[in-house]
């Protein structure tokens, strides 16, 4: 059958949880929260055996091209190159952005890293009980404090209103912050970011408390705890490998620009 549009959302979901550690990201989409600013297309041979999400709840639709099976993928994106918007964001498994070669300009943002939680223990073994829970009241702070700490970080105001946004302060002062880009109880996963300790005070643990603060509340009610950084990040895979985070698989970022 080929390349095939997706709409169903427990078929997509069936897809995905083969490799849930890898498809955090694309599982937690599926959510009610995210799922109208998705499209998803998959390739069928008789069974589904890839998926590709297209989503657009930012001003540059971001598509998510990431497998185990690169060939497969390859198949999949070239079938919907056409289909595809003439700027876009990616996420592609190593070698996949190949076939974009004769049709787009490709600008790279470097190699990353998929990570999943598998060590449970070692988050919850970490205080991170002088962490806040944020709210709508917090907005302008955390705000001004991205602006301050992290310039040109990407933050959806919306996920305040998951309830998983954690903060920590210092005489009443902002100065590490931690919270979530996906999370959905109902498909049982949870993707943190938003990571940032204030330039002032960091390498004294601060982030790593209130990452583990966030990480214990998610697992309340989710399974899969996952997250991206950038390879070349040590500081950040140090702190996340003591946390119990592990690499699941590479990956590059790129914006891709359709040729005239």
């Amino acid at each position: 059958m080929g390349l095939r549009r997706l709409t169903n959302k427990m078929e997509i979901a069936a897809s995905l949880r083969q490799d849930p550690e890898l498809h955090v990201y694309s599982l937690g989409d599926l959510d009610d929260f995210f799922w109208p600013n998705t499209t998803w297309y998959g390739w069928d041979d008789g069974e589904l055996q890839e998926v590709v999400l297209i989503y657009c709840g930012q001003a540059t639709p971001t598509v998510v091209g990431i497998s185990q099976r690169p060939g497969m993928m390859r198949k999949l994106l070239a079938e919907l190159c056409r289909l595809l918007p003439d700027v876009f964001y990616a996420h592609l498994s190593p070698g996949v952005e190949g076939i974009f070669g004769n049709t787009h300009a490709c600008q790279s943002h470097g190699r990353h890293y998929k990570m999943a939680l598998r060590d449970h223990a070692a988050v919850r073994s970490i205080d991170g009980s002088q962490s806040v829970r944020l709210t709508k009241r917090d907005l302008a702070e955390l705000f001004r404090f991205y602006l301050d700490s992290y310039p040109g970080n990407w933050f959806d105001p919306r996920m305040l209103e998951t309830g998983q946004y954690f903060g920590l302060r210092r005489d009443g002062r902002l100065i590490s912050a931690a919270g979530v880009h996906v999370y959905s109880p109902e498909f049982r996963v949870a993707a943190i970011g938003n990571i940032v300790t204030h330039p002032a005070y960091r390498h004294q643990g601060y982030g790593t408390q209130v990452i583990a603060r966030l990480c214990q509340s998610v697992l309340e009610n989710v399974e899969h705890v996952g997250l991206n950084v950038r390879a070349d990040n040590e500081a950040a895979l140090a702190c996340y490998g003591k946390l119990g985070f592990e690499i699941i698989a590479p990956y590059s970022e790129y914006t891709l620009s359709r040729k005239a």
